[in-house]
């Protein structure tokens, strides 16, 4: 009986690290998709706010999003992101000040600034959509975010492309690794909150 329950153990053991890896490839490879779709509008997915100004992070999202916008992928940009914890702005509003300085027409952008994450980025921004009549997306966030951002989307019923930032600054191994074993934790929870 304990050699079964210990081949057991060992088994389901042998099983998890297996779909580790597996979800560890599949947001590696879902990081090199870049469907360059034309929507209606960017959603710019929160990251810090440094001195009340986009985080070197946030604003490569950022400029991902002009681009999307300049090049005639986007009409629109919507910015997410609330205030941080001792910030005196949002995310969204520092986002917003910065996309407006590099061209974009103030009624291109739409924020969103109650969200604390990824989920709530889209959630709260599909709604400000639906009621701008907005019906398709482009999702803008860095590379290894990019999975778990998707999968949120389509569960919410969004009509939504991938487009990672390239100018990302998770290039390295010592900045990508940490990275990608967040992304791994937080996408099991995500996936486990639908069976409970």
């Amino acid at each position: 009986m304990v050699r079964r329950v210990c081949l057991g153990a060992a088994i389901a053991a042998l099983l998890f690290v297996f779909y580790l890896l597996y979800l560890a490839y599949s947001i590696i490879s879902f990081a090199h998709v870049n469907e360059l779709t034309k929507t209606e509008a960017a959603i710019v997915l929160g990251a810090a706010v440094w001195d009340n100004e986009p985080s070197p992070v946030l604003k490569e999202r950022l400029n991902h999003a002009i681009w999307l916008y300049d090049n005639g992928y986007v009409k629109k940009i919507i910015v997410t992101g609330g205030l941080g914890e001792g910030d005196a702005v949002s995310e969204a509003e520092a986002s917003r000040r910065y996309v407006l300085q590099q061209g974009v027409r103030d009624e291109d952008v739409f924020l969103e600034e109650q969200s604390s994450i990824t989920e709530q980025n889209l959630a709260n921004a599909y709604a400000i959509a639906q009621q701008k009549q907005i019906q398709t997306f482009t999702i803008v966030s860095d590379p290894l975010h990019m999975k778990r951002a998707l999968s949120m989307a389509k569960d919410l019923g969004m009509t939504a492309y991938s487009s990672p930032t390239e100018t990302t600054l998770y290039k390295s191994a010592r900045t990508k690794l940490p990275f990608l074993l967040r992304e791994i934790f937080f996408y099991i929870g995500y996936e486990g909150k639908k069976w409970f």
